[in-house]
């Protein structure tokens, strides 16, 4: 089935108005987040990022005429699409990374807390055949608390 030039037309314009109001509504999104706290800065300016460049695409219709004959995509939506899907697939890998790091650190932190609680047991002169053995990988008690 093949769409007229004025339907192709009428229709790729009413796709753009959707791209606006969504990237609009992300931007909008991100921006409550960030006022009410439950996003830090440094993750919001990566989503700005994701919704203004979409915003641009969707507005500066010539860009991303350029960019999607460059990249050999010919129907424009399949452009933009797959631009935000660069940008998720950045934020996808930088979030697996800051978990990575986070989850290094709750294994430090727990090993510190087993050894500190060794130690002050053993000052208390409590028995430290009681205690799990730090490095046997188990921690006291507490671990669970600090990081659960």
């Amino acid at each position: 089935m093949s769409l007229s030039p004025t339907a192709l037309a009428s229709t790729l314009a009413q796709q753009r108005v959707e791209v606006i109001i969504v990237a609009v509504v992300i931007c909008g999104g991100i921006f409550e987040l960030l006022r009410r706290k439950r996003l830090m800065e440094r993750y919001a300016l990566l989503w700005f990022a994701t919704g203004i460049t979409l915003l641009v695409l969707a507005l500066w219709k010539g860009l991303l005429t350029k960019l999607s004959h460059a990249a050999g995509i010919h129907y424009l939506p399949s452009a933009l699409f797959a631009v935000g899907f660069l940008f998720v697939l950045a934020l996808l890998v930088h979030s697996s990374t800051t978990i990575s790091r986070l989850t290094d650190q709750s294994t430090i932190l727990a090993q510190r807390l087993a050894l500190l609680q060794q130690r002050l047991d053993q000052q208390e002169g409590g028995s430290p055949e009681s205690l799990p053995s730090a490095a046997a990988g188990e921690a006291p008690d507490a671990q669970g608390s600090a990081t659960g």
